[in-house]
């Protein structure tokens, strides 16, 4: 289990993700999935836990919905950042790194999340 930040730069745009609208696409890829409104941190505003065949899944968007923080499987972080992407307007550049930096991906309108495991292996 790793670390991954889906991330965009607010100060570009006025748009934010809505936790509300990600669930049901969280629970149509794991129905079993745990929803924790309550307000943790500035980091942690809203959070989803799972347990899918990859492993465990804590993910959960900043308080002013910039980012979404993956801690799960590289297999698992990239559904779920394909999923990120096709709620961020395609204007606004996303980007997927790890919790050190080590690689930042820009992550294009349409990806797929085989493409997307390719080039974080590519860079890992």
């Amino acid at each position: 289990m790793a670390t991954f930040m889906a991330l965009f730069d607010g100060a570009t745009t006025p748009w934010r993700a809505d936790p509300v609208v990600l669930t049901p696409e969280i629970r149509a890829l794991w129905p079993d999935a745990e929803v924790d409104a309550s307000h943790r941190s500035e980091a942690c505003g809203f959070r989803w836990t799972a347990e899918t065949e990859e492993g465990p899944i804590e993910a959960y968007v900043h308080e002013d919905g910039t980012c979404l923080y993956l801690d799960t499987s590289l297999a698992d972080a990239a559904r779920l950042a394909c999923l990120f992407r096709r709620f961020v307007p395609p204007d606004i550049e996303l980007v997927l790194c790890d919790q050190g930096y080590n690689f930042h991906l820009a992550l294009m309108p349409g990806i797929a999340n085989t493409e997307l495991i390719a080039q974080m292996h590519s860079v890992g």
